[in-house]
């Protein structure tokens, strides 16, 4: 019988939980985005009128979800290895 350790599943639960915060960070950023694109009342970003912040926002959000699939492909090669 092959012997579990406690730290591991801990690290597996606090693995989850980063990911399940990210993904959270990711909402966030989508609903900034879409605020200022309302406020601008530019939606298309290839407008040369797009809001600068908008796009700081995307590409931060764009890192976040890169970020979370790193992670995530992590977490289940550690599910598979258990």
């Amino acid at each position: 019988m092959q012997e579990v350790s406690r730290s591991g599943a801990a690290d597996d639960l606090r693995l989850d939980g980063l990911i399940a915060d990210l993904w959270w960070r990711v909402r966030l950023l989508n609903t900034d985005i879409l605020e200022e694109e309302a406020k601008a009342g530019v939606f298309d970003v290839q407008q040369p009128t797009y809001p600068m912040l908008a796009l700081n926002l995307r590409a931060r959000r764009d890192n976040l979800v890169s970020t979370i699939g790193v992670l995530e492909q992590r977490a289940k090669s550690a599910t598979e290895a258990a």
